[in-house]
């Protein structure tokens, strides 16, 4: 990695990224990004590390452990911007506030007094500060709209950063994506791997393939977000300069209906489909790894434990939504960031790609 000990101001700096949160669907996919792009080190930090390659080193560190992430990080004087997209799940609302907020607090806490030419702080969030996990909310939500009433730890990140950087030289953004799909694997928030695997285990019992989700939820209107769509946007917020200390919705920019998506999914993987049936699949895929320990035998997949291919309850979150949910991404193509994802497509490739790997049966 690149040692700016020598260097002055008056030096072009290369930039370093130190992403937070390595492992996850979408930490990997914006290091995967960032290694597109010639002029960027990149430091991946998870409890998991990694396999260090050409630019790319990771470093294992347990965020939630002040002493560990200062011993860790404190040394990391070549970080130019960081990249936090670390989460740790907890069973309320209420419990989730402590952990993230003090992740974010260690890291910061760690990097910035070390790190002189750090230039930005790049949040993930997403649509719960705008009160989309309570229930029916106002759309197309606006990145200026109302917060619900705490807790909710996305926004007690961003106070904390807003804080943080008063008088400082460097700026953050706050990254609000949809739900965003992905390839990545051990993560508690992966729906398209959800769809995949309970779309083969479905398969393999000679089932149609139900919608699980509640009534209402099936026809919602609702949005996806690319996690290398996200990578792209993340990247482009934290080095364009008007960018600097603004929140950005970021999605596919196309809305879907599931009664008109679903039915093409169970095309995809060959299958029939029923007449929508509530379930909870974090209860109904309870006795499941059995069968899919023989599918891994039988199609030669590769040796992932079940844990880490099933994300029920997540599933079961994204399935209840029996309300509209998406918000406006149009501030980001006001400020110049004008890609965007078809969002049908996008979960094609991502099936295409997990077959690819052997994760789901081809």
């Amino acid at each position: 990695m690149t040692n700016l000990s020598s260097s002055s101001p008056s030096v072009s700096l290369p930039k370093v990224a130190l992403v937070i949160g390595a492992n996850g669907v979408i930490g990997s996919n914006l290091i995967q990004h960032l290694l597109t792009l010639p002029d960027w080190d990149i430091i991946g930090v998870s409890r998991r590390g990694g396999m260090d390659r050409e630019r790319l080193r990771y470093v294992s560190v347990d965020v939630l452990d002040e002493n560990d992430t200062m011993d860790k990080l404190g040394s990391l004087q070549e970080v130019t911007h960081l990249f936090y997209a670390a989460y740790q799940d907890r069973p309320s609302w209420a419990e989730l506030v402590e952990p993230n907020l003090t992740m974010l607090i260690n890291v910061l806490n760690a990097v910035e007094p070390a790190a002189p030419y750090l230039q930005h702080v790049s949040l993930m969030q997403g649509y719960k500060v705008y009160g989309a996990h309570l229930g029916p909310f106002k759309t197309p939500a606006l990145e200026q709209d109302a917060t619900p009433m705490p807790p909710e730890f996305n926004m007690a990140q961003q106070q904390f950063v807003e804080q943080r950087q008063q008088g400082k030289s460097w700026t953050w953004s706050a990254m609000r994506p949809s739900v965003v799909c992905g390839v990545a694997l051990g993560n508690p928030m992966n729906l398209a791997l959800v769809i995949a695997v309970y779309a083969s285990l479905s398969r393999e019992l000679g089932i149609p393939l139900r919608f699980p989700g509640k009534p209402g939820a099936y026809h919602s209107l609702l949005e996806m977000t690319d996690a290398t769509l996200l990578a792209k946007a993340t990247v482009w917020a934290a080095t364009e300069p008007q960018c600097g200390n603004q929140a950005f919705n970021i999605n596919n920019g196309d809305l879907f209906r599931w009664n008109e998506l679903w039915p093409k999914i169970a095309s995809y993987f060959e299958m029939e489909t029923a007449p929508p049936l509530p379930m909870p699949l974090d209860v109904m895929m309870q006795d499941k790894e059995a069968l899919w320990q023989r599918m891994v035998e039988q199609y030669d997949l590769e040796p992932h434990p079940y844990s880490d291919v099933s994300s029920w309850a997540f599933g079961d979150f994204v399935f209840g939504w029996d309300y509209d949910f998406f918000a406006d991404g149009s501030k980001a193509r006001r400020f110049g960031f004008h890609e965007f994802v078809h969002t049908e497509q996008m979960f094609w490739d991502i099936f295409d790609d997990l077959r690819v790997q052997r994760i789901i049966p081809g």
